[in-house]
């Protein structure tokens, strides 16, 4: 049985950030061998790694930031940052909660299907598959999500879409079988600035017990742009964010596509 997390599949999570050419590799290659040698339990070094990646266009915009500490909890990182120590608290904020469910089951399948092609033929496979499926997909029993399965694996093995599949989409990679959501951008696809104010209310509460060693803390709100639960087009009521009251010092909202941030604080 394979595990849950594995080496491998965190490979492939950094393999479709290597396709984004503005992907500080050097850091965070670094970053990733620091926590692969902590005490963490794999689930969490699986976590941190991700969440480090989500960072990634944070570094872009802050090029002198060193994480110190990748592996604490409250705040998530400890940085450098002009000769000050920063805590760095990383939060998703989620646009579409009904679609997170149904984005977890998928990824499962879409792991599941790697597996079937990986063992079957990798040098033939390989490569990363962006999927769109039809509206209609069933994913509440086991056969359906069997069917979704298999419905991938025909529609990659004849490079065009099948069964579930609505349309196929693949970029060369040198190593796995990465398979991924099509991302299909909607025009007005809003984000409301009061689930952003929610979130910030709420880590206002943890606020006291973060750690009080450092200097300054500061929140960072990612909306993850490979998500089809966290991706958006524009904020609604943009302006509402200037009305935020928090303790931390500093807070930014970023997407980590084009890397656009918003200085909230």
């Amino acid at each position: 049985m394979k595990r849950q997390f594995s080496e491998e599949d965190l490979i492939k999570n950094l393999s479709l950030y290597y396709l984004n050419r503005h992907l500080k590799k050097k850091p965070m290659e670094s970053y990733h061998r620091k926590i692969d040698a902590s005490l963490l339990h794999d689930r969490e070094k699986y976590k941190k790694k991700s969440e480090i990646l989500l960072l990634n266009s944070f570094m872009h915009h802050f090029p002198d930031v060193k994480f110190e500490d990748l592996t604490c909890e409250s705040p998530d990182f400890i940085a450098k940052f002009n000769e000050k120590k920063i805590g760095i608290e990383l939060t998703e904020v989620i646009n579409h909660l009904e679609m997170k469910k149904a984005e977890s089951s998928l990824n499962k399948i879409f792991r599941q299907a790697e597996i079937v092609l990986e063992e079957e033929d990798t040098t033939k496979y390989r490569g990363v598959y962006f999927l769109e499926f039809h509206s209609n997909i069933k994913l509440d029993t086991l056969e359906s999500q069997q069917e979704v399965i298999l419905s991938i694996c025909k529609s990659i093995k004849k490079n065009k879409p099948s069964g579930w599949v609505k349309s196929l989409r693949k970029s060369r990679h040198r190593r796995n079988v990465f398979i991924t959501h099509e991302y299909n951008m909607s025009l007005f696809d809003e984000l409301c600035s009061e689930k952003i104010l929610e979130l910030i209310e709420k880590k206002n509460e943890k606020f006291p017990y973060y750690d009080t060693s450092v200097d300054e803390c500061w929140l960072v709100i990612v909306s993850d742009m490979n998500s089809l639960a966290s991706r958006y087009t524009f904020i609604q009521d943009k302006e509402h964010l200037k009305e935020v009251k928090s303790p931390f010092h500093k807070i930014f909202h970023l997407e980590n596509l084009c890397g656009n941030m918003t200085s909230i604080k």
